[in-house]
């Protein structure tokens, strides 16, 4: 959560006591909602680990999923650079918006929301029948199958660079990203494991 440094700069007169608070999904960085933070309501944010805003309308403090049982769950709160605005990154519980959508800004997705997406439909098949789809039957043809396919689609990927062919590989390099996301999965691994590794390296 915030330093006590980092609060006592935040800048709560500028902004008439409320605090504009931009809420990103801590993964796939899909914008989900903006709300808006007095003192209080950051205060029980970063105690409960849920957010928390001032709701203009109710006149009270209000938290995201108190009624729904959609909650949205605090990974980091950081202030912006002149202190008077937030952004919160969170684990959501369910749809964020009302109308039932991940965000309450439609279909604005950022593209790394696709390979999230991507990467909880494929998790969701690894106990699917395996009759149903392509990935359920690469599940069930188990990991030596997955891996063996994972390295076919490396050499088609690397033997299309090689003449020069754009347009194959592209679709050699997404064939290669699909069935190493199903060995991950297979693995019990994911993207966010990966690139925290990645990250560490730098």
């Amino acid at each position: 959560m915030l330093t006590e440094q980092q609060r006592a700069q935040l800048d709560f007169e500028k902004t008439d006591g409320l605090l504009p608070a931009v809420i990103q999904h801590a993964v796939s960085g899909e914008v989900l909602m903006l709300g808006y933070m007095n003192d209080e309501a950051l205060r029980v944010t970063e105690q409960s680990g849920k957010v928390t805003f001032w709701s203009r309308t109710k006149q009270r403090l209000w938290t995201k999923g108190e009624s729904s049982g959609h909650f949205l769950n605090v990974v980091s709160i950081t202030p912006d650079c002149d202190n008077d605005t937030l952004l919160i990154l969170v684990n959501p519980v369910g749809p964020t918006c009302h109308l039932g959508t991940s965000s309450c800004f439609g279909e604005a997705h950022h593209q790394w929301h696709f390979l999230w997406e991507l990467e909880q439909l494929l998790a969701s098949r690894k106990t699917a029948d395996p009759e149903s789809s392509y990935t359920a039957k690469l599940y069930a043809s188990g990991t030596k199958r997955i891996a063996q396919k994972v390295g076919e689609e490396g050499v088609e990927t690397a033997l299309a660079a090689t003449v020069n062919d754009r347009h194959e590989l592209t679709n050699e390099a997404s064939d290669l990203m699909y069935h190493l996301l199903v060995l991950l999965q297979d693995q019990d691994l994911d993207l966010t494991t990966v690139i925290e590794n990645l990250r560490k390296r730098h």
